[in-house]
């Protein structure tokens, strides 16, 4: 009866959220239905269970949720991130029109925009370029998911994205983690985009199937006719990773900056439960969040002029720490769902075999497969990568120091991992890029599907590619 109370939950949720509800709004209600049939009162479950583990996510990652909500707002206003985008696709042309989409897309993202904003920054470009190569509309969802939800905010090294923070928290180390077979990793996601949405170009272009009449392919939206150039616009981006690098000092060096290890002990004698244990634990989101002020700063006083002939400032900082809200509860709502979900006695089973996994296959096979299930069944990279380290991320850690296994390289293997099987149908960044993209699930799941399919097999590759080199 447990077992089943479990699964009506998790469908439940799967099926109103496909269908627009707020997972802020469904997601304790299923949890609630989760724990019915089991040893805790529903009640409990959602006041001491549920909502510690949110707040959990929350008091952890916030941080990174908000200043790059107003890095992200300040770049797009400030009309940086447009003049970034537009002198790539310019660089590339309509010949390479998927590549194109796919190194802007990747530009943006990897350099700290939300991907959110990168979806709606590039999909008017992408919109204008497959027009003019004549490539079907509905293949335009699957590059920008390539381009924005996979390599470069996953795989490639130093990206600051919230799914290659969360895995600092538990392992203690550093957004640069394995770089090796992070730029494998992202070569693989690139030729897997590329490849298969070229391909499949070129069969619908064979059978006579061109962009389509499609009326609407962007928003309307005061644009004023302030020049920025690119390479003014591209500095804020640069500056986010360069000075996360100088502050997080991913490579140890003795002369470069490092936090003070005593930091928290001022905090000690208040007992607060959520006082992480160590600097290293959190210096990661300290890194991220000050490179992402001072970047916004940067980004503020580029953009001024645009800002001044528009709403100013303050409007587009408060709608982005509104907004970041919004997100950052969305995705803890899906954590605190799945934590409730593998609290449940009768998910042990489950549990126990990931555990097996673990035991027969070592740390990294383990990983890789706990987090696409977590995955899958929150419909969120971010979220199921941490219920999935939460739950398993100690015991993989021991067995990685102990078969000699560096903790960055099973960093970016369970990150990598987190974006296998995430695209499901109800997962809340897809409904959302295909509202951008004016498409529906029947017009363009199916090439996100076969991508998902591919790229499922990028971890085991990395896996691979660690025992046969052994670079990290």
């Amino acid at each position: 009866m447990e077992a089943l109370c479990i699964a009506l939950a998790l469908l439940g949720l799967m099926y109103f959220a496909y269908r627009g509800w707020s997972i802020i709004l469904i997601a304790p209600f299923f949890a609630g239905l989760a724990a019915l049939a089991s040893i805790f009162d529903v009640l409990p479950v959602y006041s001491e269970l549920y909502m510690t583990r949110l707040a959990e996510y929350v008091k952890t990652y916030y941080p990174v949720f908000l200043f790059g909500a107003v890095f992200a707002r300040l770049m797009e206003k400030g009309g940086l991130a447009s003049a970034v985008a537009a002198k790539i696709v310019e660089v590339l042309g309509e010949k390479r029109a998927i590549l194109a989409v796919l190194m802007g897309c990747g530009a943006l993202t990897y350099g700290g925009l939300s991907v959110f904003v990168v979806a709606f920054v590039m999909y008017p470009f992408g919109a204008v370029v497959f027009r003019q190569a004549d490539i079907p509309k509905r293949l335009l969802p699957a590059t920008l998911w390539v381009g924005i939800f996979s390599f470069a905010m996953v795989s490639l090294p130093g990206t600051p994205q919230i799914q290659n923070i969360i895995p600092s928290s538990y392992f203690q180390t550093s957004t640069w983690a394995a770089p090796g077979i992070g730029l494998f990793a992202s070569l693989l996601f690139l030729l897997i985009g590329w490849g298969w949405v070229g391909h499949r170009a070129k069969v619908l272009k064979a059978k006579g199937e061109g962009y389509g009449n499609h009326v609407v392919d962007g928003r309307k939206k005061r644009n004023p006719k302030i020049h920025i150039p690119w390479y003014w616009a591209l500095l804020p981006l640069v500056m986010v990773i360069v000075l996360n690098v100088i502050l997080s000092n991913p490579f140890g060096w003795s002369w470069g900056f490092h936090w003070n290890p005593d930091s928290l002990q001022a905090f000690a004698p208040l007992h607060l439960s959520l006082l992480a244990s160590q600097v290293g634990k959190v210096s990661a989101i300290w890194s991220i969040s000050v490179a992402l002020i001072i970047s916004s700063i940067a980004a503020a006083f580029i953009g001024r002029k645009r800002f001044i002939v528009m709403d100013g400032f303050l409007a587009p900082i408060n709608y982005a720490a509104l907004s970041s809200t919004t997100a950052a509860l969305n995705v803890a709502s899906g954590y605190a769902f799945g934590c409730v979900i593998t609290a449940m006695p009768g998910f042990e089973p489950v549990t126990n075999w990931l555990v097996g996994i673990a035991d027969s296959f070592g740390p990294l096979l383990s990983a890789v497969i706990t987090t696409n299930i977590m995955c899958g069944i929150t419909g969120s990279a971010s979220g199921g990568l941490t219920i999935a380290l939460s739950a398993l991320g100690d015991q993989w850690a021991a067995m990685a120091t102990a078969a000699g296994i560096p903790l960055e390289v099973l960093h970016r293997i369970v990150a990598i991992a987190s974006v296998g099987i995430d695209p499901v149908p109800h997962c809340g960044a897809l409904v959302t890029l295909l509202a951008i993209c004016g498409l529906t699930h029947n017009e363009s799941y199916f090439d996100i599907a076969v991508i998902m399919g591919l790229k499922f097999f990028v971890p085991f590759l990395c896996i691979l590619f660690y025992m046969l080199t052994g670079i990290c």
